[in-house]
């Protein structure tokens, strides 16, 4: 690997972690600058294990499992949240394993943990437009047209792959 997105914010266990993660899931070394921006995007750049949703959905750590979600990988939002970041990575991998094959991109990867009915759909997919889902994630509706596309929903993580990408950040 020549560089890691976001590498410098965590540890070396970290970051040997990852790559074992994308040769078990069969992944790219981009998979794993996705997959950094994601856990980035999702952690507010924090890469902790206890960081909890602000929106105040329950959701919690480096993909902001949700309770439910903690469940069927067979551990709870309190277990994760006690864990080390390194040791969250193990359900990280459980949790993609099953979208592995299926992900082929930024968008890919963050639907994967957004709306995971849409990992392969087109860059226009429209995953909300109105209803109390649209005004949850309204900031993300670019344009304001009343529709949040697949694209829209993957650009602030793609501003985190670019800002992970730069000096100060890259290992």
């Amino acid at each position: 690997m020549t560089q890691l997105a976001w590498g410098k914010r965590v540890s070396e266990q970290f970051r040997a972690r990852v790559m074992q993660i994308c040769a078990a899931l069969n992944w790219s070394e981009q998979h794993a600058n996705w997959l950094m921006a994601c856990m980035a995007f999702e952690s507010g750049e924090s890469f902790k294990p206890d960081v909890k949703n602000a929106a105040g959905s329950g959701a919690t750590g480096l993909i902001q499992f949700m309770p439910s979600t903690a469940r069927g990988l067979g551990t709870s939002i309190m277990a994760l949240e006690l864990m080390t970041s390194e040791k969250q990575l193990d359900y990280v991998e459980k949790y993609f394993k099953p979208y592995a094959r299926r992900i082929n991109s930024l968008s890919d990867m963050y639907m994967a943990i957004l709306l995971p009915k849409y990992v392969g759909a087109g860059e226009d997919a429209i995953l909300f437009s109105d209803g109390v889902a649209y005004r949850q994630n309204a900031g993300l509706d670019a344009n304001r047209d009343g529709k949040i596309t697949k694209k829209e929903a993957t650009a602030k993580v793609q501003a985190k792959l670019d800002k992970g990408m730069r000096a100060q950040y890259v290992l």
